[in-house]
């Protein structure tokens, strides 16, 4: 009997032991999806807003966020969260996000900034894909061609590095506006990629319309996206090595 109770009482402290290491697991793994957004700084024109998987500066004049910011890796595309497809008013914002009927019969898509392929990795990253924070109007070839095709390369480029993006419409120049509450159509979309473990950095300035050409023809520096943006990326990196990353990319040093 005494034997039984001794046994008893090692396996009750053998799985405290072992659910203490997996609640701080779970704290770890929480803490570094809510820190991700937050380890390289943009300036901002609108309303900072912080998601489990990424972070946004909202303009409240054209109803879209002007960047959005988060970062990927193997880790964070290896699961097979479905897609939800659960567009809906971002009740983050404080002035009011845009609404989903304002793309209604615009002949623009939902276009995401942050792609919900990129936020397989829990249902919470998944869903808040679709706030439409995270949404700007896209010409439907341009959503489902050339930029489509973009996003499957940064991807595959995540395989081998983390990566840090930041996308968005060029809010600057728009084409017109849609729905109740004034959503500007961007007439260009950009994404940044940088690599801080290679130190390296490119960036895309794409038209919002059917695209033939390769993407290597739609390559920028970030210098010149800031240029077209207003909008000053990664500020905290080191001046020097801020400015060398900035000032050009390599097609050399990307697998296209």
């Amino acid at each position: 009997m005494k034997l039984l109770i001794k046994i008893n009482l090692y396996l009750i402290r053998l799985f405290i032991r072992l659910l203490m290491k997996v609640k701080i697991i779970i704290l770890l793994l929480a803490i570094t999806a809510a820190n991700a957004q937050n380890i390289y700084q943009h300036s901002s024109n609108g309303e900072m807003v912080k998601h489990s998987r990424y972070s946004l500066s909202y303009i409240e004049d054209h109803e879209q966020a002007e960047w959005v910011y988060y970062t990927l890796n193997s880790n964070l595309t290896s699961d097979e969260v479905k897609r939800s497809n659960y567009f809906r008013e971002d009740y983050s914002i404080s002035t009011g996000s845009a609404k989903p009927n304002d793309y209604k019969n615009s002949g623009y898509d939902r276009g995401h900034l942050a792609p919900a392929g990129d936020m397989k990795s829990s249902q919470t990253a998944m869903s808040e894909s679709f706030l439409m924070s995270n949404i700007s109007p896209q010409n439907p070839s341009f959503n489902r061609g050339r930029w489509k095709k973009l996003e499957t390369l940064v991807r595959s480029w995540s395989q081998k590095t983390e990566l840090h993006i930041i996308t968005g419409g060029i809010l600057a120049e728009t084409i017109s506006k849609i729905g109740i509450n004034g959503v500007s159509v961007p007439k260009y979309f950009y994404k940044i990629v940088y690599s801080p473990k290679e130190a390296k950095m490119i960036g895309f300035v794409m038209p919002n319309s059917k695209i033939s050409l390769g993407l290597t023809n739609y390559l920028k520096s970030v210098d010149e996206i800031e240029i077209l943006t207003g909008i000053d990326f990664f500020f905290d990196i080191e001046d020097s090595l801020e400015n060398k990353l900035e000032a050009k990319y390599e097609i050399i040093d990307w697998d296209f």
